[in-house]
């Protein structure tokens, strides 16, 4: 006897992967299938699945036509969160370099595969697919949820803090994803430090807080040092994705300038043909007419031939008798 969660991951697995506009139906006959069988439980909770936005299909579609992209996605995610436990400045750079290209490589493979089913994807459909490749990388839980193909909505993760996944995938607790609970908030981790034992007292006590609070200063600034150089970086990379974005643009202008001409000529081509046909169906009619008129005049000489023949052969036959 199968449990209540391996009947809900089985029914969900088989929704999702259907068409956005089969989805209510078919939940709602499963749902009312459960009912007659005697699994309220489990027919109350199908009834309950939502319905995916269109993002969610697209990246759900992405993990069940082509899992090897979603895998190449998660796999980067748990490099760069071992990059970033390790304080590895420089791997995480390259990493974000990779993830960059990745998602958008990724994106642009669920938008041609949903395309192909039917489904078309907006620009802002895109942003929210690429929103949830980004947080299947900065997230574990999200990474399992766009994996198991049954978001109901789309990701987004920051990396402060738990993402809200639970609330954007279809069976959390089927799939082992727990909510988030509000004290898990980055914005509840506040809290006041109380002052130090003694921190009033003069000499030498004052003179290591002192030291402490340069280290403390000199730490900050060379984080912002690295952040600056950081936003440098990315604006550089961001000058060169608009720099190739006008190349792209301007080829694909300069081949729609093409592929206007051509057919600007191959519509000249065509009105000559048909101007062209017009003329021999015209001289084909008057041919048609000249035949006729041969057939016929054919026909009265063959007439007048066989008449003479006969009148001869009538004076031939007096001819004898005399």
């Amino acid at each position: 006897m199968p449990t209540l969660a391996e009947v809900l991951t089985e029914v969900a697995g088989q929704l999702y992967a259907l068409d956005p506009a089969g989805f209510v139906p078919a939940r709602d006959a499963r749902a009312a299938a459960l009912r007659a069988d005697g699994e309220d439980e489990a027919a109350d909770r199908v009834k309950r699945l939502r319905k995916p936005s269109t993002a969610a299909w697209v990246v759900n579609h992405l993990a069940r036509a082509d899992a090897q992209q979603v895998e190449q996605v998660v796999e980067l995610g748990a490099a760069f969160r071992e990059a970033q436990d390790d304080l590895d400045g420089k791997r995480l750079r390259e990493l974000t370099r990779q993830r960059r290209q990745l998602v958008a490589a990724v994106a642009a493979r669920a938008r041609s595969l949903a395309a192909e089913s039917g489904v078309a994807v907006s620009g802002a459909v895109l942003t929210q697919v690429e929103a949830t490749l980004t947080a299947a990388m900065i997230d574990a839980d999200a990474g399992r949820a766009v994996r198991s193909g049954l978001l109901v909505g789309p990701l987004e993760a920051t990396g402060i803090g738990r993402a809200d996944v639970a609330s954007a995938v279809a069976v959390p607790d089927a799939l082992g994803i727990a909510p988030v609970d509000d004290d898990e908030a980055p914005g509840r981790h506040l809290h006041a430090v109380p002052d130090l034992p003694g921190a009033r007292r003069g000499g030498r006590r004052r003179g290591a807080a002192g030291r402490s609070d340069d280290a403390a200063a000199r730490a900050a600034d060379e984080e912002r040092e690295a952040a600056r150089q950081e936003a440098q970086r990315a604006l550089a990379d961001a000058e060169d994705d608009v720099a190739a974005a006008r190349e792209a643009g301007s080829k694909a202008a300069a081949e729609v300038g093409r592929i206007e001409a051509a057919a600007h000529r191959t519509e000249a081509e065509v009105d000559a043909a048909r101007r062209r046909l017009a003329e021999l169906e015209d001289e084909a009619a008057a041919v048609d007419a000249e035949l006729r008129g041969a057939v016929v005049a054919r026909q009265r000489a063959e007439r007048t031939l066989a008449d003479a023949t006969r009148r001869r052969d009538e004076a031939a036959g007096r001819l004898r008798d005399l």
